[in-house]
This record gives structure tokens, C-alpha cells and sequence, in this order.
């Protein structure tokens, strides 16, 4: 009901993007649809109130928390519109690389982020953050105008155009194609675009009749190409292959925020299951409140895509068993992609 501040970001977001500056790289995993969302002005408590000293002491107490378009920060959009989010200080930002110097400088406290960048700020921190939950699994899909693909071997010999060459996306992809025997360099032609809307382009021109793309540029896309159908669901494939589920994005927090008070942290970790939970089961309010906070530009759309962007709340040996077995995946493709070396047992949060 009430938030110290809220801002949306204008510009289109695609999360396969390089991480930059601060002397390391790493490549982003989460994909969300490049829509461009319209500015959301600041929202404040009391927009023309003087600052007092209860109010600079509330503020600074408060956990900084930030979030990105697109599916990492869908469940925290209940939280974020509930009566209790007066204790936290959202922000959100249009790109992972706006958050990295502010985490690591300790400007924030938190973050919804594509999960293989919460292992770089690991090492990049020397271990200074720890990841709390998995917010969201799986978000791409094969999709197909026309009929020949219902199962991974179907895509030998077939040209596939998608995002994310050198990032998380052509590590899975690749992955999923190997260990179902099929060779990605020769069986297959994969065609990298810049930005899933390329690969749409060239389906509708019909200069290709497949490619993979995240949710919810999935959604947006089946609205758009007349018979395009969803062919596979690569967080199915994945699991088929990889014993574990597919992760997009997670909640890293910095180890410090959580030690100066757990008990704050715990009961903020309470409100997050909660708005998941919500997320889930009010489709129609959670698109409504990822319109107004800018995490998805049209309501209508994130109605659509919530089902597919495979929204939870997953914690302890669960999350780390999933979140090991994708670093694993990861680590063999590119050791850059989780920052250089796996993350030690301290990466993840026990509760």
C-alpha cells in the first residue's frame, strides 16, 4: 500500500547482456520480453513532508531491495504492495549491470537477479553475499511455426534462432541438444540475433519457422505470428537430462544486511513466500501490480505469461541442489559465466 520508492525503468530490457565494469565479466541469464515499459513516477510515503529523525532512522533501516523487469521480480510484486512494505526500500532498475556496484559497495542490501550473476558477485565480494531463494525457474521455450518439432531429437537437421550466444541461454540449449544426442555445431544451425525481437522478425518474415525465447516475450509473440505454437518446454528438457530444474533467477542478499538483523530478514524471507504464493494463485491482481510497478508493461500481458514464467519460493537443500547442478552446467560451458570458480557451501543461505 505504501512504498519509500518505486521507479521503473523506460527502457526495453534484455537479460542476456554482458556483465560490465568492476573488472570482471560475467553473462546474464534471465531473458525478458524487450517491451518497452512507461516511466512509473517515484512513489513516496509522504511526498511533502520535511525529514525527521524517526523518518531518517525508519529509512536507513530499511532493506534495500532491487528489482529487475521481467520474471525475477514477479513474486515480489504482492510484497512489494502490502502494508508491511514500509520496512523495505524497493527499487527497480532496467539492467543487471545498474545493480552489481551498488550490491557490492553496500548501497543495497538485496536483489532479484539472474542466478548465475549471484554466483559472480560471490566471488567478486569474496564471498560477501549469499543467495537466499529461487525465485523463479525455466523461463525459455522452443516455439514453432508449423508442426515437425514434439521432442529435442525432432530439431536435428532444423535451424534455430535465438539470444544469448556466450550466455546462459546457449549454454542450455547446447546442453539439452548434447545429452540428447544431438550435436549442436553439426546437427543443428543455430542463429544468434541481439535481441529476441530479431528472432521473432525472422519468423515472421518466415526466413525461420523456429527459435527459443524467455517469457513472457513467448506469450507476446504467439499474439503476434499466426500458428505459432509452444513446441518445448526447455525447463522440462532440462530436468529430463539434468536430475535437477532449470533456474532463472534468485534473491541475493548480502551477508552483513542479514547479520545485523535475522530476525528482520527472516520475517522479510515469511512476506516474500507469501507474495509468491500470491502470485501464483491471483493471476489477475499480480499482473495488475506488475503493470504499476513496472516489471511488465501491460497487465494484460503478464496475465498470460505467469503461468509459464514458473514463479516459487525455493529454499535450503532444494535450492541448492538445483542451483549446483546448473553452476556445474555452466562452469563446464564457460568458468567466466559463474564468475571463475564454483561457489563455496557459505553461498547459500541456511536460515
Amino acid at each position: 500500500m505504501k512504498l519509500k520508492r518505486i521507479f521503473a525503468a523506460v527502457t526495453a530490457f534484455a537479460l542476456c547482456a554482458s556483465l560490465a565494469g568492476c573488472g570482471a565479466s560475467a553473462s546474464v541469464s534471465e531473458s525478458a520480453a524487450e517491451t518497452t515499459v512507461e516511466a512509473t513516477p517515484a512513489v513516496t510515503e509522504a511526498p511533502d513532508a520535511p525529514a525527521t529523525e524517526e523518518t531518517a532512522d525508519a529509512s536507513e533501516a530499511a532493506l534495500r531491495i532491487a528489482g529487475l523487469k521481467g520474471p525475477t521480480t514477479m513474486g515480489l510484486v504482492n510484497l512489494m504492495s502490502d502494508e508491511v512494505a514500509s520496512n523495505y526500500d524497493f527499487t527497480m532498475y532496467g539492467a543487471a549491470d545498474e545493480i552489481v556496484p551498488l550490491l557490492v559497495k553496500g548501497d543495497l542490501d538485496a536483489a532479484a537477479v539472474p542466478a548465475n550473476l549471484a554466483a559472480t558477485l560471490y566471488n567478486k565480494t569474496n564471498g560477501a553475499v549469499e543467495v537466499a531463494c529461487i525465485n523463479t525457474l525455466g523461463v525459455l521455450y522452443i516455439v514453432e511455426n508449423g508442426e515437425t518439432v514434439n521432442s529435442v531429437g525432432d530439431l536435428k537437421g532444423q535451424t534455430i534462432v535465438t539470444t544469448g550466444k556466450g550466455a546462459t541461454p546457449e549454454y542450455v540449449l547446447r546442453y539439452v541438444l548434447t545429452e540428447n544426442g544431438v550435436d549442436p555445431d553439426n546437427d543443428v544451425t543455430i542463429e544468434y540475433c541481439s535481441e529476441a525481437t530479431e528472432a521473432l522478425s525472422k519468423v515472421q518474415a518466415g526466413e525461420a519457422t523456429i527459435a527459443m525465447l524467455p517469457q513472457p516475450f513467448v506469450t507476446s509473440a504467439m499474439s503476434q505470428v499466426e500458428g505459432l505454437r509452444v513446441a518445448l518446454d526447455m525447463n522440462e528438457e532440462w530436468q529430463k537430462v539434468a536430475g535437477s530444474k532449470l533456474v532463472t533467477g534468485v534473491l541475493v542478499v548480502r551477508k552483513d544486511a542479514v547479520e545485523n538483523d535475522p530476525e528482520a530478514f527472516a520475517a522479510f524471507m515469511d512476506g516474500y513466500a507469501a507474495s509468491v504464493e500470491a502470485a501464483n494463485a491471483d493471476l489477475e491482481g499480480t499482473a495488475a501490480l506488475c503493470e504499476q510497478y513496472g516489471v511488465v508493461a501491460k497487465a494484460a500481458l503478464a496475465q498470460k505469461a505467469l503461468p509459464q514464467c514458473n514463479i516459487v519460493f525455493e529454499t535450503g537443500d532444494e535450492m541448492k541442489t538445483d542451483l549446483e547442478t546448473y553452476f556445474n552446467v555452466l562452469y563446464a560451458a564457460d568458468p567466466a559465466s559463474v564468475g571463475g570458480t564454483l561457489p563455496a557451501d557459505d553461498f547459500y543461505y541456511a536460515g
